[in-house]
């Protein structure tokens, strides 16, 4: 067998293994979710986020990602922020979403820990107490800041993974390392192809998020090759890998005593747009 072939089949299994992997943990055969329509699909609270009237006095930032709907769910997710300062009952939610004219970028577009058209969010970011209450005026300026605002493109990119991404840079605080299949979140312009990574914390080079790598203490080596995303996490052991998005440790630091101090799905907080379609 020639160098050429060897090499074929190996770049194949990597990217072939790691959707099967996907496939065998979530089986079309056992998603009830395959059968909601976008109309259809339950956006009700996961539970997921404390109860923001029953934590008033304390600050919290988190950070959620979600698969996408349909048959995107098993390549890439859907990620949005919330926070709220200590004295507040309410949270706010900023996320991108491609449908809909205007700005993409929404201000309490939907609940702010809600299933994603059928999909449990999971957290990529928790900080709480004074912590989260330093962070919060870093965060709304850089949603300020979003150089994309009134751009949308699911693949490559910008869309709801650059737009976190951006956040994670501008708030090194946040210590945001989002998973492989974060698609987009990669995404540089031509004319600013180097430069922090999505943690805030790592030096990047990539050519519109389909070339490139990044090199950090948060996200370990990471490869960008037609925007699949390949690596290694040293700081937590785990392979980066697309289609499963992390592979080992958790990586989630969670400023809090109690870490499962989350309500029971009552979250109250709406402003949801059920007429919206999903957008990753």
């Amino acid at each position: 067998m020639g160098k050429g072939k060897t090499l074929f089949l190996g770049l194949m299994a990597v990217l072939v293994l790691p959707f099967g992997i996907s496939l065998a943990e979530d089986p079309p055969s056992q998603k009830k979710k395959d059968s909601y329509t976008w109309r259809t699909a339950p956006r009700h609270s996961s539970g997921v986020a404390p109860d923001a009237a029953a934590h008033a006095n304390q600050a919290i930032v988190m950070v959620m990602a979600a698969d996408t709907f349909g048959w995107r769910g098993y390549f890439a997710v859907h990620p949005w922020i919330i926070y709220k300062r200590a004295g507040e009952t309410s949270y706010t939610r900023y996320d991108v979403v491609g449908w809909g004219g205007g700005s993409v970028v929404r201000k309490n577009y939907a609940i702010p820990d809600g299933l994603w058209f059928g999909s449990k969010p999971e957290i990529l970011a928790d900080k709480r107490g004074e912590v989260a209450e330093a962070l919060i005026d870093q965060v709304e300026a850089a949603v300020a800041s979003y150089p994309y605002p009134r751009e949308y493109r699911s693949y490559p990119g910008p869309n709801s993974n650059t737009f976190i991404a951006h956040i994670g840079r501008e708030v090194p605080g946040l210590q945001l390392d989002m998973p492989a299949n974060a698609i987009g979140k990669d995404y540089r312009a031509l004319t600013n192809p180097v430069g922090m990574s999505p943690t805030g914390q790592g030096v990047q080079a990539n050519i519109l998020g389909v070339l490139g790598f990044s090199v950090g203490i948060e996200e370990g080596i990471e490869l960008n090759l037609l925007g699949l995303n390949f690596g290694i996490d040293f700081n937590r052991p785990a392979l980066r890998l697309p289609s499963i998005g992390r592979l080992g440790m958790d990586d989630v630091d969670q400023d809090v005593a109690n870490v499962n101090d989350v309500n029971d799905g009552s979250t109250t907080e709406t402003g949801m747009d059920v007429r919206a379609e999903p957008s990753g």
